[in-house]
């Protein structure tokens, strides 16, 4: 019974295995041939919204900072850098310098994510969890590559991320 299992259990290992390299677009960095792009936005969650992951009236945040941390499958940070949002609040951050040593366990998706780190405004400054931002937003593959003659480039979304104002007006209820 127990050697049955085991090849049950090997046999279905191996497939997920398999279908996991199938689902997850190639990254190649040798030789500078692609490059790995996230982009994303940050807000300003309003009051409203406050202990919600909603982004309704919320406003973006010119010159925010986030930063992209990637980690090995031994959990050793492998590529940290902070950026900056632009004047819409969207960041377009080139991971240059990102190197996997090993294709599926130390790919973008398992091993990137993506943390506000401070806000320029003074009235929305306090972190928020929208999209587990203060554990590190996930990334995510949405088909979207660009291309040139020498050159591909993947393109990894996050968050979006949001700060919060410090103090909101209690709810009134009457």
């Amino acid at each position: 019974m127990e050697a049955s299992q085991l090849k049950i259990f090997l046999s279905s290992f191996l497939l997920l295995l398999i279908l996991s390299l199938a689902a997850f677009p190639s990254v190649t960095i040798a030789d500078e041939a692609a490059a790995v792009v996230v982009e994303g936005m940050v807000y300003c969650q309003s009051c409203d919204q406050f202990g919600s992951w909603s982004l309704t009236g919320a406003e973006p945040i010119p010159a925010a900072k986030i930063s992209v941390t990637c980690k090995n499958h031994k959990n050793h940070v492998i590529f940290y850098k902070a950026f900056e949002t632009d004047g819409n609040g969207y960041f377009y951050a080139e991971l240059d310098g990102f190197k996997m040593s090993h294709n599926v366990l130390d790919h973008p998706l398992h091993s990137c994510h993506v943390k506000p780190v401070s806000s320029p405004l003074e009235n929305c400054n306090f972190f928020s969890n929208v999209n587990n931002g203060l554990y590190g937003s996930p990334l995510r593959y949405e088909n979207k590559r660009l291309f040139r003659k020498d050159w591909e480039v993947v393109v990894y979304s996050a968050g979006p991320l949001a700060f919060r104002p410090a103090h909101c007006p209690p709810e009134t209820h009457y």
